[in-house]
């Protein structure tokens, strides 16, 4: 059935205006002032909501293994979740094993969401190693799976990292196939060493967890990935960064023209380290790496978001159980196993901490939580704008409601919130991807497995190019 929203106040990255969108066959069919409907159109009234373009997060992990476990959430929980918080397509990480064919991991993957998703859904790749084997197959699945972003782990030691020569090489080709290379930048090495004086000195809270991975080593990693990235006149996207020292090598990287693109995280700009402190081993729920830094590094990252040093903000979905879990660490905080529920949370968290709080625009909003990641990874103007001819992805938002974060109440398959009990303006009362409801009148509505693999287009078409933020941008703006 065709669908005729009407009266909602549309906001993309670059207008806000009141208009109608008719939908039809999944797609934006027209767009305009008091539309009349066809006759066989549903007609849905979006007084007083904005109409936002669907979420992009381009940054969970369902269906994970990684410690021993496997993450809470797997594509259909976590899936149902994003979709509650208004996000309507994921990408997600395909992990590789060093000697096995990437081929196996993408296979694994696609079963991981195969009668799962119930939104849209693309893959990142990892990549562990170069080889032959791994430069004769990387072309062939950036072209026939559309998977144009590659992955290299500049920490975990031992278990995901890479050295710095497979990071050049993967630069290397990314640069020939037209691939985004993602880095995790924090050093690996020192990181190794300092946590094992640490437990060697008897210190096995999670807190430790924080003090072994300091700000320093982020942003010595994010240099090094910068510098490599220049010389293999390549593309770099620095993800889940949580700090200055960090946003400080990115944006200068960015002043030089460099095609260096940076995301960080809500969690990153609402929790601090003084989360890991909490008693009876509470500070577990809050291990995921690069760690929670100090207060003072928020309001770098939202001056980044908004004078574009940073252009999205990911989930970093990563769910464990506080209970069985995260408790494996207990007596050794190197065994937490790191990540945190965020993905319900991300759209609301980001309006409510930054348009409603003044540190983002609603177009800025729209951009950081959508269209930015769309142009990063491929999928514009398919994905990420409210435009005849784009999909139906479309958020209706109560700018008005009023609630509080909780366990209690979200979606996801964990058994904790990290940011339970905080408040927060507005909530998605209705989403639709690619024309139907998956929530309606915040209840869900969707069907499991309806979730669409998405194809995605080489870098460069979309992305922007980095240029110097005018004087009026560069400092702390409040909009």
């Amino acid at each position: 059935m065709k669908k005729l929203i009407k009266n909602g106040t549309i906001v993309t990255a670059a207008d806000t205006y009141v208009a109608d969108i008719l939908v039809d066959n999944g797609v934006i069919a027209q767009i305009g002032a008091d539309l009349a409907a066809p006759a066989d159109a549903e007609v849905v009234d979006a007084t007083g909501h904005y109409v936002f373009p669907g979420g992009i997060d381009p940054h969970t992990h369902l269906d994970m293994p990684f410690g021993g476990t496997v993450t809470a959430d797997d594509f259909e929980s976590g899936t149902i979740a994003a979709a509650f918080g208004g996000t309507t397509s994921i990408i997600d990480f395909c992990l590789t094993s060093k000697g096995a064919p990437l081929r196996d991991a993408v296979a694994a993957w696609h079963a991981k969401a195969k009668g799962k998703a119930v939104i849209d859904y693309g893959f990142h790749l990892m990549v562990g190693e170069v080889n032959d084997d791994v430069l004769r197959e990387l072309p062939q699945i950036i072209d026939e799976e559309g998977i144009t972003s590659l992955k290299v782990f500049m920490a975990y030691k031992n278990v995901f990292q890479a050295d710095d020569g497979t990071l050049l090489r993967t630069l290397q080709l990314a640069r020939r196939e037209g691939a985004l290379v993602m880095v995790h930048a924090e050093n690996g090495d020192v990181i190794a060493y300092l946590i094992d004086k640490a437990l060697e000195e008897g210190n096995t809270d999670p807190i430790y967890h924080a003090l072994t991975r300091p700000s320093l080593l982020e942003g010595e990693a994010t240099g090094r990935a910068v510098n490599l990235t220049e010389l293999a006149d390549s593309q770099l996207y620095v993800v889940h960064v949580t700090c200055a020292e960090a946003v400080e090598k990115i944006a200068d990287a960015r002043r030089k023209g460099l095609r260096v693109y940076g995301e960080t995280c809500p969690q990153y700009l609402t929790l601090d380290v003084s989360y890991l402190e909490k008693p009876d081993f509470e500070g577990a729920k809050y291990v995921w790496s690069p760690p929670l830094r100090e207060k003072s590094h928020q309001s770098v990252l939202w001056d980044a978001l908004w004078n574009g040093s940073l252009q999205t903000v990911g989930s970093d979905q990563c769910s464990f159980d506080f209970k069985g879990q995260k408790e494996l660490g207990r007596g050794d905080f190197s065994k937490i196993p790191n990540g945190g529920p965020t993905i319900e949370d991300r759209f609301s968290l980001l309006y409510s901490e930054g348009v409603a709080k003044g540190r983002l625009s609603l177009n800025k909003f729209v951009d950081v939580v959508s269209t930015s990641s769309a142009k990063l990874f491929g999928l514009f103007p398919q994905k990420g704008t409210i435009a005849v001819g784009s999909d139906a992805d479309l958020v209706i938002f109560d700018p008005r409601a009023q609630r509080a974060l909780s366990a209690a109440t979200h979606h996801m398959r964990v058994d904790y919130n990290a940011f339970e009990g905080m408040g927060v303006t507005g909530e998605p009362a209705s989403v639709l991807v690619r024309g139907e409801f998956v929530i309606r009148d915040k209840q869900f509505v969707g069907t499991p497995g309806s979730g669409e693999y998405l194809r995605r287009k080489r870098f460069g078409q979309h992305a922007a190019k980095p240029k110097r933020p005018s004087a009026e941008a560069a400092g702390s703006v409040q909009p």
